[in-house]
């Protein structure tokens, strides 16, 4: 019998390398859902492969004269699973320390980083990553796509959340969560992770973008889990987890306040912020002029655009201060904007979660009003808010001219604006002369337009006179 054992694995094991030789991997979910175990062998199985993800792995019932069942587990690998992940990073203490909590609960980490604008030493941010143990680093300049994929549809759309914030938050998650997507798949990794805590947007819009590009895809969220935030409820707790690991930090244990910087704007918010009561603090708008100490000069512009899109923008006291790329056009205003103190807001505005939360920015600025709200709730990539962007394109393709505007102190005034395919009619509106209209075509339309109010008061004057 010894024999006949033998020879049985032996054409077995042949027959599964033909079967298998075109193909790399055989995972055991696979085999299951071919058949290929037999649901007694199942229980056997499991518990023995519970850890690993990637082999072959066939258990099957072969009849013998003399071995009425016989079970072959057969084993071409045992290479344990790689559990990756790509983080969301920043560099800063919490997703620093989120790294080292990763790397030690067994993932192999790609950490990345996206450039939308902001400041940052990317160079010492990637020797940081790689100290702390990341396999590596991915770090991608996002600035034109942010810009020309984001930015000028949400300017082209006039959208404000609340009828105050222009969004630069909300819309710069999808952007970065759209390529850290495109990491994952290229690098094979089954999970992305962020730093976002389980309080505010960002969690809600880099999942949201996460699950519409990658449905499925396994998202880590430390801040949400019990373990994580009872393992460090407070930024003392990550200091001296960072000191414990030698995650070289610059920060103190009384953070003043929390820092989001991109190209569209910077935000500031929690530590000494989170009391509406008291003024913030004069340094934190680093990127923008406190309007009182603005020059007494003012900045005249002239902003050409095509399409609703600013093609040319040229400083008309001096000219050398000309520019036509899209990325320099914008830079170019928030620089020009920040000195003279235009674009401070200090809200409280309404989170999706259902919190409230006081928020400055400083702005480097019906459809609109929809556009807002899906944007900045984290439906950016959902079918609703893609065909709203097409509908604002389509508004803006005659959108052409050019506008003159004077900056000064904290103000932005329009001195004059002109298009060559404006509907705007000088002679149709003057009230110097007649044009193409007939004056007294206006009783009609406004006895149109006072219908309803006569009808009202009508069903008013009733009611009263039956009281």
């Amino acid at each position: 019998m010894n024999m006949i054992w033998k020879f049985g694995i032996l054409i077995l094991m042949k027959l599964l390398q033909v079967h298998l030789k075109d193909q790399a991997s055989f995972s055991y979910n696979s085999c299951l859902s071919k058949k290929l175990i037999q649901p007694k062998a199942q229980k056997l199985c499991e518990p023995f492969f519970k850890d690993y993800n990637y082999g072959v792995f066939l258990i099957n019932r072969v009849s013998f004269s003399s071995v009425r069942h016989l079970i072959l587990i057969i084993t071409m690998t045992d290479t344990p699973s790689i559990m990756r992940v790509v983080l969301a990073y920043s560099g800063g203490l919490d997703t620093s320390c989120i790294l080292k909590w990763l790397i030690n609960k067994g993932y192999e980490v790609i950490a990345y980083m996206a450039d939308v604008g902001q400041e940052e030493d990317f160079h010492q941010v990637r020797e940081k990553a790689l100290k702390i143990g990341a396999k590596k680093i991915v770090i991608v300049d996002q600035k034109k796509e942010f810009l020309e994929e984001f930015i000028w549809p949400t300017l082209k759309s006039g959208a404000l959340y609340e009828d105050r914030y222009l969004l630069g938050t909300a819309i710069a998650r999808p952007c970065i969560g759209r390529k850290m997507i495109e990491v994952a798949k290229e690098e094979g990794a089954q999970y992305v992770a962020h730093g976002a805590t389980g309080k505010g947007n960002d969690g809600i819009r880099f999942e949201l973008t996460c699950y519409a590009l990658f449905p499925k895809v396994k998202i880590i969220a430390p801040w949400r889990l019990k373990e994580f935030y009872d393992r460090f409820p407070g930024r003392q707790h990550l200091l001296e987890y960072a000191s414990q690991n030698n995650i070289p930090v610059i920060a103190s244990s009384k953070a003043s306040y929390s820092i989001d910087d991109n190209l569209m704007h910077t935000s500031m918010e929690s530590g000494i912020l989170e009391d509406p009561s008291k003024p913030p603090p004069e340094d934190t708008h680093r990127l923008c002029n406190n309007p009182f100490n603005a020059p007494d000069v003012a900045a005249r512009l002239e902003i050409e655009f095509a399409k609703g899109i600013p093609i040319r923008v040229t400083n008309l006291d001096n000219t050398t201060e000309n520019y036509e790329d899209g990325l320099k056009i914008f830079q170019y205003l928030n620089h020009i904007a920040g000195i003279h103190g235009v674009g401070r807001i200090d809200i409280v505005e309404n989170r999706h979660i259902g919190m409230k939360s006081r928020e400055l920015y400083r702005i480097k600025r019906d459809l609109g009003a929809r556009f807002s709200e899906l944007a900045y709730n984290g439906f950016w990539f959902s079918p609703e808010c893609e065909y709203l962007r097409k509908c604002i394109n389509l508004s803006q393709e005659n959108v052409e001219g050019v506008v003159r505007v004077m900056l000064y102190k904290g103000c932005c005034h329009i001195m004059s604006r002109e298009s060559p395919v404006s509907v705007y009619n000088q002679s149709l509106v003057s009230m110097d002369e007649k044009g193409d209209y007939e004056p007294s075509d206006a009783d009609g339309f406004i006895k149109i337009r006072a219908l309803r109010l006569r009808e009202y008061s009508r069903v008013r004057g009733q009611i009263e006179n039956n009281l």
